[in-house]
């Protein structure tokens, strides 16, 4: 049974690869910071002026309030980790499109993992279905390319796990970290367990929408099957799964910056965009 229910992503090895290098080549390109890490050095303290010290960092502001001179000493910003949370639940898989959210996450996180890795960012995975999917974060490319070949293969009965393993996550992380989860957020659990993440860590949230999910709008009362757990309920066609105003409020009101990207869309322009408007490492060395 087991082996009937593996699927493999119908694009090979070399085209996929080519696809996510291409993307964090997009995210990347024409940035001299990163949108993951943000700026450059960081303010450390102001100390009296020596000889030999550049003029260029003279502390103004503390010279003119003690009428001497003070210069500004900066201090190397430290690497936020990245850890992709990503969803391999059965819901990810089904698809209205050529390209099911699964197929669309994968190649996000592959783009990301690299565009991290650019920046000398360690990167790491989890798994949120229930297959036990750990990597911890390094800084090796090889071991991006393994995870991401493995994640290719996929099943179609896991149950989402996200609500769980995000609140099993921040005990477990030693230092803060940049936490990026990939979801279509069909897990009631899981915006609780953010919001809890998101007081220690930066958190970003890219959910994924097939457009099937925003069809049945006026379409009245409906029964339908979830995914995961093949539950049966009754709903209406003006609602989702979630209500959108509902997660974005929630997720906004908790400082989490959330994408929302649907599958039959083009996302390139728009993760980049979202990526550069976020200044990483000085939020979290703050």
């Amino acid at each position: 049974m087991e082996g009937l229910l593996e699927q493999i992503d119908p694009l090979n090895a070399r085209q996929f690869y080519i696809a996510v290098k291409r993307l964090a080549d997009s995210l990347s390109y024409g940035t001299d910071r990163s949108p993951f890490l943000g700026s450059g050095l960081e303010f450390f303290q102001s100390r009296p002026y020596q000889d030999g010290d550049p003029i260029k960092s003279i502390d103004w502001r503390v010279t003119a309030r003690t009428g001497k001179l003070y210069i500004k000493e900066y201090e190397t910003p430290k690497r936020l980790p990245c850890y992709l949370l990503i969803d391999t639940s059965a819901s990810m898989m089904i698809s209205s499109t050529a390209k099911s959210k699964y197929a669309q996450a994968l190649h996000i996180a592959g783009g990301l993992a690299f565009a991290c890795l650019e920046r000398i960012s360690p990167v790491g995975v989890l798994g949120v279905g229930e297959t036990d999917f750990r990597i911890r974060p390094s800084l090796s490319k090889d071991q991006v390319m393994q995870w991401l070949v493995r994640l290719r293969r996929f099943r179609y009965d896991e149950q989402t796990t996200l609500g769980k393993r995000v609140a099993e996550l921040s005990p477990s992380l030693k230092t803060r970290a940049l936490i990026i989860v990939l979801s279509d957020l069909h897990d009631l659990r899981a915006i609780p367990a953010l919001k809890q993440l998101a007081q220690v860590h930066d958190t970003v949230v890219i959910q994924l929408r097939d457009p099937a999910e925003t069809g049945l709008r006026g379409a009245g009362l409906m029964r339908a099957q979830e995914a995961e757990t093949g539950i049966g309920f009754a709903t209406h066609g003006r609602g989702e799964w979630l209500a959108q105003e509902l997660v974005d409020s929630q997720l906004k009101r908790s400082g989490i910056d959330h994408l929302l990207i649907d599958t039959d869309e083009p996302f390139v322009h728009r993760l980049r965009q979202f990526f550069s408007t976020r200044d990483l490492l000085s939020r979290g060395s703050r």
